[in-house]
Protein backbone atom coordinates (compact mmCIF):
# COMPACT_ATOMS: atom_id res chain seq x y z
CA UNK A 1 0.00 0.00 0.00
CA UNK A 2 1.58 3.34 -0.79
CA UNK A 3 0.77 5.13 2.22
CA UNK A 4 2.94 2.48 4.16
CA UNK A 5 5.41 3.02 1.61
CA UNK A 6 5.78 6.50 1.76
CA UNK A 7 6.07 6.28 5.69
CA UNK A 8 8.89 3.76 5.35
CA UNK A 9 10.66 5.91 3.01
CA UNK A 10 9.96 9.01 5.42
CA UNK A 11 10.73 6.57 8.49
CA UNK A 12 14.05 4.56 6.83
CA UNK A 13 15.80 8.19 6.44
CA UNK A 14 15.48 9.33 10.02
CA UNK A 15 18.36 6.56 11.04
CA UNK A 16 20.45 6.52 7.95
CA UNK A 17 20.44 10.35 8.09
CA UNK A 18 21.26 10.02 11.76
CA UNK A 19 23.98 7.22 11.35
CA UNK A 20 25.81 8.64 8.10
CA UNK A 21 24.73 12.52 7.77
CA UNK A 22 27.83 13.78 8.01
CA UNK A 23 30.25 15.68 5.70
CA UNK A 24 29.54 16.01 1.23
CA UNK A 25 27.85 12.53 1.92
CA UNK A 26 25.15 13.43 4.64
CA UNK A 27 23.97 16.74 2.37
CA UNK A 28 23.42 14.32 -1.00
CA UNK A 29 21.66 11.72 1.53
CA UNK A 30 19.69 14.16 2.48
CA UNK A 31 18.86 15.58 -1.17
CA UNK A 32 18.33 12.09 -2.33
CA UNK A 33 15.67 10.65 0.28
CA UNK A 34 13.55 13.55 0.04
CA UNK A 35 13.60 13.50 -3.63
CA UNK A 36 12.26 9.68 -3.24
CA UNK A 37 9.61 11.31 -1.12
CA UNK A 38 8.47 13.45 -3.40
CA UNK A 39 8.29 10.64 -6.07
CA UNK A 40 6.33 8.98 -4.09
CA UNK A 41 4.00 11.93 -2.89
CA UNK A 42 3.50 12.66 -6.20
CA UNK A 43 2.44 9.33 -7.31
CA UNK A 44 -0.09 9.25 -4.38
CA UNK A 45 -1.56 12.19 -6.04
CA UNK A 46 -1.98 10.48 -9.13
CA UNK A 47 -3.47 7.55 -7.48
CA UNK A 48 -6.13 9.91 -5.52
CA UNK A 49 -6.94 11.78 -8.60
CA UNK A 50 -7.93 8.62 -10.55
CA UNK A 51 -9.57 6.89 -8.08
CA UNK A 52 -10.13 9.16 -4.94
CA UNK A 53 -9.75 8.39 -0.99
CA UNK A 54 -6.96 6.02 -0.30
CA UNK A 55 -6.43 4.19 3.09
CA UNK A 56 -5.20 0.94 4.74
CA UNK A 57 -7.54 -1.92 5.93
CA UNK A 58 -7.71 -1.02 9.29
CA UNK A 59 -8.33 2.60 8.54
CA UNK A 60 -5.30 3.35 10.76
CA UNK A 61 -3.74 5.78 7.79
CA UNK A 62 -6.35 7.85 5.37
CA UNK A 63 -5.67 9.97 2.66
CA UNK A 64 -8.65 12.49 1.16
CA UNK A 65 -8.10 16.01 -0.97
CA UNK A 66 -8.01 17.93 2.74
CA UNK A 67 -4.45 15.71 3.85
CA UNK A 68 -2.98 16.04 -0.08
CA UNK A 69 -2.85 19.35 -0.31
CA UNK A 70 -0.26 19.47 2.87
CA UNK A 71 1.22 16.15 1.98
CA UNK A 72 1.91 17.50 -1.38
CA UNK A 73 3.19 20.73 0.00
CA UNK A 74 5.59 18.92 2.52
CA UNK A 75 7.31 17.03 -0.31
CA UNK A 76 7.79 20.07 -2.24
CA UNK A 77 9.21 22.17 0.52
CA UNK A 78 11.13 19.02 2.08
CA UNK A 79 12.87 18.50 -1.23
CA UNK A 80 13.57 22.66 -2.07
CA UNK A 81 14.72 22.30 2.06
CA UNK A 82 17.50 19.68 1.17
CA UNK A 83 18.73 21.26 -1.68
CA UNK A 84 19.18 24.68 0.39
CA UNK A 85 20.58 22.70 3.24
CA UNK A 86 23.73 21.61 1.16
CA UNK A 87 25.12 24.83 0.34
CA UNK A 88 24.02 26.62 3.55
CA UNK A 89 25.30 24.31 5.84
CA UNK A 90 28.28 24.07 4.32
CA UNK A 91 28.83 27.58 4.76
CA UNK A 92 27.88 27.70 8.24
CA UNK A 93 30.01 25.03 9.08
CA UNK A 94 33.11 28.13 8.28
CA UNK A 95 31.35 29.66 11.17
CA UNK A 96 30.42 27.10 13.85
CA UNK A 97 32.58 24.06 12.59
CA UNK A 98 30.41 21.44 13.66
CA UNK A 99 31.95 17.74 14.82
CA UNK A 100 30.06 14.58 13.08
CA UNK A 101 27.87 14.02 15.96
CA UNK A 102 27.00 17.52 15.19
CA UNK A 103 26.18 17.28 11.42
CA UNK A 104 24.40 13.62 12.57
CA UNK A 105 22.13 15.30 14.84
CA UNK A 106 21.27 18.02 12.27
CA UNK A 107 20.23 16.00 9.21
CA UNK A 108 18.81 13.44 11.41
CA UNK A 109 16.53 16.15 13.21
CA UNK A 110 15.50 17.16 10.01
CA UNK A 111 14.44 13.70 9.00
CA UNK A 112 12.63 12.85 12.21
CA UNK A 113 11.21 16.15 11.46
CA UNK A 114 9.90 15.90 8.15
CA UNK A 115 8.42 12.01 9.17
CA UNK A 116 6.49 13.19 12.38
CA UNK A 117 4.51 15.64 9.74
CA UNK A 118 3.49 13.14 7.32
CA UNK A 119 2.77 10.85 9.96
CA UNK A 120 0.40 13.80 11.13
CA UNK A 121 -0.97 14.20 7.85
CA UNK A 122 -1.77 10.50 6.96
CA UNK A 123 -3.26 9.25 9.78
CA UNK A 124 -6.72 8.85 10.30
CA UNK A 125 -6.56 8.60 13.87
CA UNK A 126 -6.70 11.32 16.21
CA UNK A 127 -4.06 10.27 19.13
CA UNK A 128 -2.00 9.21 16.60
CA UNK A 129 -2.20 12.88 15.20
CA UNK A 130 -1.40 13.90 18.43
CA UNK A 131 1.75 11.98 19.31
CA UNK A 132 3.15 13.07 15.54
CA UNK A 133 2.79 16.45 16.58
CA UNK A 134 4.16 15.81 20.03
CA UNK A 135 7.24 14.40 17.85
CA UNK A 136 7.80 17.31 15.59
CA UNK A 137 7.63 19.53 18.78
CA UNK A 138 10.87 17.31 19.85
CA UNK A 139 12.60 17.32 16.65
CA UNK A 140 12.22 21.26 16.04
CA UNK A 141 13.50 22.35 19.59
CA UNK A 142 16.63 19.98 19.01
CA UNK A 143 17.02 21.97 15.41
CA UNK A 144 15.75 25.54 16.99
CA UNK A 145 18.76 25.18 19.67
CA UNK A 146 21.11 23.50 17.51
CA UNK A 147 24.03 26.37 16.53
CA UNK A 148 24.28 26.51 20.61
CA UNK A 149 24.06 29.99 21.30
CA UNK A 150 22.61 31.45 24.38
CA UNK A 151 19.73 32.89 21.97
CA UNK A 152 18.73 29.31 20.52
CA UNK A 153 18.93 27.66 24.03
CA UNK A 154 16.64 30.25 25.35
CA UNK A 155 13.93 30.25 22.16
CA UNK A 156 14.04 26.43 22.44
CA UNK A 157 13.09 26.06 26.07
CA UNK A 158 10.77 28.84 25.34
CA UNK A 159 8.98 26.80 22.16
CA UNK A 160 9.07 23.58 24.08
CA UNK A 161 7.60 24.86 27.06
CA UNK A 162 5.15 26.57 25.74
CA UNK A 163 4.08 24.05 22.51
CA UNK A 164 4.25 21.60 25.61
CA UNK A 165 1.25 23.18 27.39
CA UNK A 166 -0.58 23.75 23.83
CA UNK A 167 -0.03 19.95 23.73
CA UNK A 168 -1.26 19.00 26.79
CA UNK A 169 -4.58 21.22 25.88
CA UNK A 170 -5.14 19.76 22.94
CA UNK A 171 -4.87 16.08 24.32
CA UNK A 172 -7.21 16.71 26.50
CA UNK A 173 -9.43 18.47 23.85
CA UNK A 174 -8.62 15.04 21.90
CA UNK A 175 -9.57 12.76 25.43
CA UNK A 176 -13.11 14.65 25.17
CA UNK A 177 -13.84 13.68 21.53
CA UNK A 178 -13.13 9.91 22.64
CA UNK A 179 -15.49 10.65 25.72
CA UNK A 180 -18.28 11.56 23.18
CA UNK A 181 -17.97 9.11 20.35
CA UNK A 182 -18.05 6.05 22.86
CA UNK A 183 -21.33 5.74 23.53
CA UNK A 184 -21.59 5.37 19.71
CA UNK A 185 -18.74 4.05 18.66
CA UNK A 186 -17.45 1.89 21.31
CA UNK A 187 -14.00 1.57 23.16
CA UNK A 188 -11.31 0.88 21.20
CA UNK A 189 -9.63 2.51 17.74
CA UNK A 190 -12.64 3.69 16.45
CA UNK A 191 -14.06 6.06 18.57
CA UNK A 192 -10.67 8.48 17.50
CA UNK A 193 -11.00 7.50 13.45
CA UNK A 194 -11.75 11.26 12.16
CA UNK A 195 -13.48 8.92 9.14
CA UNK A 196 -16.02 7.72 11.53
CA UNK A 197 -16.04 10.67 13.92
CA UNK A 198 -17.20 12.78 11.26
CA UNK A 199 -19.72 9.83 9.70
CA UNK A 200 -21.26 9.38 13.50
CA UNK A 201 -20.84 13.60 14.30
CA UNK A 202 -25.28 14.03 14.34
CA UNK A 203 -25.69 12.10 17.20
CA UNK A 204 -22.66 12.54 18.86
CA UNK A 205 -22.66 15.01 22.45
CA UNK A 206 -22.79 18.07 20.83
CA UNK A 207 -21.82 20.00 24.40
CA UNK A 208 -18.60 18.29 24.87
CA UNK A 209 -17.51 18.47 21.19
CA UNK A 210 -17.55 21.96 21.74
CA UNK A 211 -15.73 22.23 24.64
CA UNK A 212 -13.16 19.87 23.29
CA UNK A 213 -13.05 22.41 19.93
CA UNK A 214 -12.18 25.15 22.53
CA UNK A 215 -9.31 22.91 23.93
CA UNK A 216 -8.05 21.82 20.39
CA UNK A 217 -7.90 25.27 19.38
CA UNK A 218 -6.15 26.77 22.01
CA UNK A 219 -3.94 24.10 22.37
CA UNK A 220 -2.82 23.32 18.66
CA UNK A 221 -3.41 27.01 17.50
CA UNK A 222 -0.08 27.07 19.76
CA UNK A 223 1.60 25.60 17.41
CA UNK A 224 -0.14 27.64 14.39
CA UNK A 225 1.37 30.92 15.91
CA UNK A 226 -2.56 32.43 17.07
CA UNK A 227 -1.90 35.58 18.79
CA UNK A 228 -2.11 35.46 21.81
CA UNK A 229 -0.17 31.88 21.75
CA UNK A 230 2.67 32.35 19.24
CA UNK A 231 5.04 34.54 21.21
CA UNK A 232 7.44 31.32 20.82
CA UNK A 233 7.45 32.23 17.13
CA UNK A 234 9.87 35.18 16.48
CA UNK A 235 11.94 34.00 18.77
CA UNK A 236 12.84 30.39 16.96
CA UNK A 237 12.66 31.97 13.99
CA UNK A 238 15.30 33.89 15.17
CA UNK A 239 17.63 32.01 16.54
CA UNK A 240 17.18 28.80 14.85
CA UNK A 241 19.46 28.21 10.79
CA UNK A 242 17.07 30.02 8.20
CA UNK A 243 16.38 26.64 7.04
CA UNK A 244 14.92 25.72 10.52
CA UNK A 245 12.44 29.13 9.82
CA UNK A 246 11.66 27.56 6.54
CA UNK A 247 10.24 24.81 7.32
CA UNK A 248 8.45 26.23 10.56
CA UNK A 249 6.96 28.52 8.49
CA UNK A 250 6.38 26.24 5.90
CA UNK A 251 5.58 23.11 7.27
CA UNK A 252 4.77 23.64 10.95
CA UNK A 253 1.93 25.72 11.28
CA UNK A 254 0.34 24.39 8.50
CA UNK A 255 0.02 21.33 10.03
CA UNK A 256 -1.17 22.12 12.82
CA UNK A 257 -3.84 24.40 11.73
CA UNK A 258 -4.82 21.07 9.36
CA UNK A 259 -5.62 19.30 12.96
CA UNK A 260 -7.52 22.24 14.17
CA UNK A 261 -10.02 22.05 10.62
CA UNK A 262 -10.37 18.17 11.09
CA UNK A 263 -11.70 18.64 14.67
CA UNK A 264 -13.62 21.45 13.19
CA UNK A 265 -15.50 19.48 10.44
CA UNK A 266 -16.82 17.58 13.31
CA UNK A 267 -17.96 19.78 15.43
CA UNK A 268 -19.53 22.02 12.32
CA UNK A 269 -21.98 18.97 11.97
CA UNK A 270 -22.51 18.01 15.60
CA UNK A 271 -23.13 21.58 16.88
CA UNK A 272 -23.63 23.98 13.55
CA UNK A 273 -20.88 25.54 11.78
CA UNK A 274 -21.45 28.52 13.48
CA UNK A 275 -19.59 28.19 17.02
CA UNK A 276 -16.24 26.91 15.58
CA UNK A 277 -16.05 29.17 12.96
CA UNK A 278 -16.66 32.51 15.11
CA UNK A 279 -13.56 31.23 16.71
CA UNK A 280 -11.74 31.22 14.02
CA UNK A 281 -12.92 34.16 12.49
CA UNK A 282 -11.96 36.46 15.62
CA UNK A 283 -8.36 34.40 16.58
CA UNK A 284 -7.74 34.95 12.86
CA UNK A 285 -7.98 38.37 12.56
CA UNK A 286 -6.60 39.26 16.32
CA UNK A 287 -3.72 37.42 14.76
CA UNK A 288 -3.16 39.52 11.60
CA UNK A 289 -3.64 42.93 13.33
CA UNK A 290 -1.32 41.73 16.21
CA UNK A 291 1.24 40.39 13.77
CA UNK A 292 0.79 43.48 11.41
CA UNK A 293 1.65 46.04 14.45
CA UNK A 294 4.09 44.00 15.78
CA UNK A 295 6.14 44.01 12.32
CA UNK A 296 6.99 47.73 12.79
CA UNK A 297 9.36 47.07 16.06
CA UNK A 298 11.39 44.70 14.33
CA UNK A 299 14.96 45.33 13.59
CA UNK A 300 15.76 41.87 13.18
CA UNK A 301 14.92 40.82 9.56
CA UNK A 302 14.14 37.05 10.64
CA UNK A 303 12.08 38.29 13.28
CA UNK A 304 10.25 40.84 10.94
CA UNK A 305 9.59 37.95 8.37
CA UNK A 306 8.10 35.27 11.81
CA UNK A 307 5.92 37.64 12.37
CA UNK A 308 4.83 37.74 8.51
CA UNK A 309 4.12 34.15 9.01
CA UNK A 310 1.54 34.69 12.04
CA UNK A 311 0.24 37.46 9.61
CA UNK A 312 -0.82 34.79 6.91
CA UNK A 313 -2.02 32.31 9.13
CA UNK A 314 -4.06 34.87 10.50
CA UNK A 315 -5.42 35.76 7.17
CA UNK A 316 -5.93 31.50 6.20
CA UNK A 317 -7.44 30.90 9.65
CA UNK A 318 -9.88 34.20 9.07
CA UNK A 319 -10.81 32.65 5.45
CA UNK A 320 -11.97 28.96 7.00
CA UNK A 321 -13.72 30.82 9.46
CA UNK A 322 -15.65 32.31 6.67
CA UNK A 323 -16.16 28.67 5.78
CA UNK A 324 -17.95 29.69 1.89
CA UNK A 325 -16.87 27.83 -0.47
CA UNK A 326 -15.03 31.21 -2.02
CA UNK A 327 -13.13 31.81 1.10
CA UNK A 328 -11.83 28.25 1.45
CA UNK A 329 -10.74 27.80 -2.38
CA UNK A 330 -8.62 30.91 -1.31
CA UNK A 331 -7.83 29.81 1.99
CA UNK A 332 -6.20 26.89 0.40
CA UNK A 333 -4.69 28.86 -2.55
CA UNK A 334 -2.56 30.94 0.08
CA UNK A 335 -1.81 27.91 2.06
CA UNK A 336 0.27 27.53 -0.96
CA UNK A 337 1.24 30.44 -1.97
CA UNK A 338 2.44 30.88 1.56
CA UNK A 339 4.55 27.74 1.52
CA UNK A 340 6.16 28.18 -1.58
CA UNK A 341 6.83 32.03 -0.59
CA UNK A 342 7.86 32.21 2.68
CA UNK A 343 10.19 29.01 2.67
CA UNK A 344 11.81 31.60 -0.31
CA UNK A 345 11.95 34.22 1.60
CA UNK A 346 14.14 32.40 4.74
CA UNK A 347 16.23 30.98 2.14
CA UNK A 348 17.03 34.11 0.37
CA UNK A 349 17.18 35.91 3.95
CA UNK A 350 19.40 32.86 5.39
CA UNK A 351 22.24 33.61 2.34
CA UNK A 352 21.78 37.50 2.93
CA UNK A 353 22.71 36.89 6.41
CA UNK A 354 25.76 34.66 5.94
CA UNK A 355 26.98 36.87 3.21
CA UNK A 356 27.18 39.48 5.79
CA UNK A 357 28.82 37.86 8.75
CA UNK A 358 26.04 36.71 10.39
CA UNK A 359 24.24 39.97 10.85
CA UNK A 360 20.54 40.45 11.12
CA UNK A 361 19.93 43.83 12.27
CA UNK A 362 18.36 45.28 8.92
CA UNK A 363 20.01 48.48 8.85
CA UNK A 364 23.14 46.49 8.35
CA UNK A 365 21.76 44.58 5.21
CA UNK A 366 21.31 46.80 2.51
CA UNK A 367 22.43 47.53 -0.80
CA UNK A 368 22.18 43.93 -2.12
CA UNK A 369 21.73 44.90 -5.56
CA UNK A 370 25.16 46.69 -5.99
CA UNK A 371 27.22 43.68 -4.95
CA UNK A 372 24.93 40.39 -5.34
CA UNK A 373 22.40 41.14 -8.26
CA UNK A 374 21.37 36.99 -8.30
CA UNK A 375 20.67 37.07 -3.97
CA UNK A 376 19.38 40.13 -4.40
CA UNK A 377 16.67 39.55 -7.08
CA UNK A 378 16.03 36.14 -4.96
CA UNK A 379 15.19 38.49 -2.28
CA UNK A 380 13.37 40.46 -3.80
CA UNK A 381 11.02 38.71 -5.45
CA UNK A 382 10.04 36.48 -3.02
CA UNK A 383 9.41 39.48 -0.61
CA UNK A 384 7.46 41.21 -3.13
CA UNK A 385 5.37 37.66 -3.32
CA UNK A 386 5.05 37.32 0.25
CA UNK A 387 3.33 40.39 0.29
CA UNK A 388 0.82 39.62 -2.41
CA UNK A 389 1.57 41.40 -5.49
CA UNK A 390 0.35 40.82 -8.53
CA UNK A 391 0.83 38.32 -10.87
CA UNK A 392 1.56 36.29 -7.33
CA UNK A 393 -1.04 33.83 -6.49
CA UNK A 394 -1.41 35.11 -2.87
CA UNK A 395 -2.58 38.12 -4.25
CA UNK A 396 -5.16 36.10 -6.13
CA UNK A 397 -5.79 34.15 -2.90
CA UNK A 398 -6.25 37.89 -0.60
CA UNK A 399 -8.81 39.14 -3.19
CA UNK A 400 -10.88 35.77 -3.29
CA UNK A 401 -10.91 36.00 0.76
CA UNK A 402 -11.61 40.29 0.44
CA UNK A 403 -14.67 39.07 -1.91
CA UNK A 404 -16.12 36.35 0.46
CA UNK A 405 -15.58 38.62 3.73
CA UNK A 406 -17.79 41.08 2.04
CA UNK A 407 -20.17 38.74 0.70
CA UNK A 408 -20.60 37.02 4.29
CA UNK A 409 -19.03 38.78 7.27
CA UNK A 410 -18.78 42.52 5.56
CA UNK A 411 -17.95 43.93 9.49
CA UNK A 412 -14.90 42.38 9.53
CA UNK A 413 -13.70 43.43 5.96
CA UNK A 414 -12.14 46.82 6.92
CA UNK A 415 -10.42 44.74 9.55
CA UNK A 416 -8.87 42.53 7.09
CA UNK A 417 -7.70 45.20 4.93
CA UNK A 418 -6.25 46.97 7.95
CA UNK A 419 -4.37 43.97 8.71
CA UNK A 420 -2.96 43.83 5.05
CA UNK A 421 -1.86 47.43 4.68
CA UNK A 422 0.22 47.60 7.72
CA UNK A 423 2.01 44.37 7.24
CA UNK A 424 2.91 46.00 3.41
CA UNK A 425 3.65 49.37 5.21
CA UNK A 426 5.67 47.32 7.83
CA UNK A 427 7.90 45.26 5.31
CA UNK A 428 7.81 47.01 1.82
CA UNK A 429 10.43 49.98 2.76
CA UNK A 430 13.16 46.96 4.76
CA UNK A 431 12.66 45.48 1.70
CA UNK A 432 13.41 48.33 -0.60
CA UNK A 433 16.52 49.46 1.36
CA UNK A 434 18.05 46.13 1.40
CA UNK A 435 18.01 46.00 -2.20
CA UNK A 436 18.68 49.42 -3.69
CA UNK A 437 19.95 51.18 -0.67
CA UNK A 438 23.60 52.22 -0.82
CA UNK A 439 25.95 49.01 0.30
CA UNK A 440 27.15 49.28 3.69
CA UNK A 441 31.19 49.61 3.70
CA UNK A 442 32.07 46.23 4.54
CA UNK A 443 31.93 44.01 1.51
CA UNK A 444 29.67 41.17 1.75
CA UNK A 445 30.94 37.44 1.27
CA UNK A 446 29.94 36.13 -2.05
CA UNK A 447 28.50 33.02 -1.84
CA UNK A 448 27.78 29.91 -4.50
CA UNK A 449 24.05 31.11 -6.52
CA UNK A 450 23.27 27.43 -6.65
CA UNK A 451 21.87 27.38 -3.22
CA UNK A 452 18.98 29.74 -4.83
CA UNK A 453 17.25 27.20 -7.18
CA UNK A 454 15.03 25.98 -5.11
CA UNK A 455 13.99 29.81 -4.78
CA UNK A 456 13.41 30.57 -8.43
CA UNK A 457 11.23 27.17 -8.70
CA UNK A 458 9.27 27.99 -6.25
CA UNK A 459 8.37 31.72 -7.38
CA UNK A 460 7.82 30.20 -11.10
CA UNK A 461 5.28 28.02 -9.14
CA UNK A 462 3.74 31.15 -7.23
CA UNK A 463 3.11 33.43 -10.08
CA UNK A 464 1.79 30.41 -12.40
CA UNK A 465 -0.75 29.53 -10.12
CA UNK A 466 -1.41 33.35 -9.79
CA UNK A 467 -2.18 33.56 -13.51
CA UNK A 468 -3.32 30.05 -14.09
CA UNK A 469 -4.66 27.48 -11.90
CA UNK A 470 -4.85 24.31 -13.54
CA UNK A 471 -8.00 22.59 -13.52
CA UNK A 472 -7.06 19.08 -11.78
CA UNK A 473 -6.00 21.83 -9.24
CA UNK A 474 -9.18 23.38 -8.74
CA UNK A 475 -11.12 20.00 -8.56
CA UNK A 476 -8.59 18.68 -5.69
CA UNK A 477 -8.94 22.25 -4.33
CA UNK A 478 -12.86 22.48 -4.19
CA UNK A 479 -12.99 18.97 -3.19
CA UNK A 480 -11.02 19.81 -0.02
CA UNK A 481 -12.92 22.42 0.58
CA UNK A 482 -16.17 20.54 0.50
CA UNK A 483 -14.78 18.55 3.20
CA UNK A 484 -14.88 21.25 5.30
CA UNK A 485 -17.75 22.72 4.05
CA UNK A 486 -20.03 19.60 3.91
Amino acid sequence: MILNDLLLCAGLGVPIMAWWGHGRRGGWLFLLINAVILMVTVLLALLYLQGGTLQTKNQAFRVDALSLVFIVLDGVIALSTAWFSRSYFAQEQDQHPFSRAQQRLYYGSFQGFFFTLLLALLTNNLGILWVALEGATLSTTLLVSFLRTHEGLEAAWKYFILCGVGLAMALFGTVLVYYAAVPVLGTGSQALLWSQLKAHANVLNAAVLSVAFVFVLVGYGTKVGLSPLNTWLPDAHAAGPSTVSAVLSALLLNVALYAVLRYKSIVDIAAGPDFASRMLLVFGLATLLIAAFSMFRQRDIKRLFAYSSAEHLGIITFAFGLGTPLALFGGFLHIIGHSLSKSSVFFSVGQAIQAHGGVRDLEKLRGLLHRQPRLAWALLLSGLAILGMPPGVLFLSEFLIIGASLQSAWVSTPFLLLGLGLAFAAIFPRLRDMIFAPASAQAPKILPVIGLVPVFVQLGVVVMLGVYVPSFLQLWISQAGGILHG
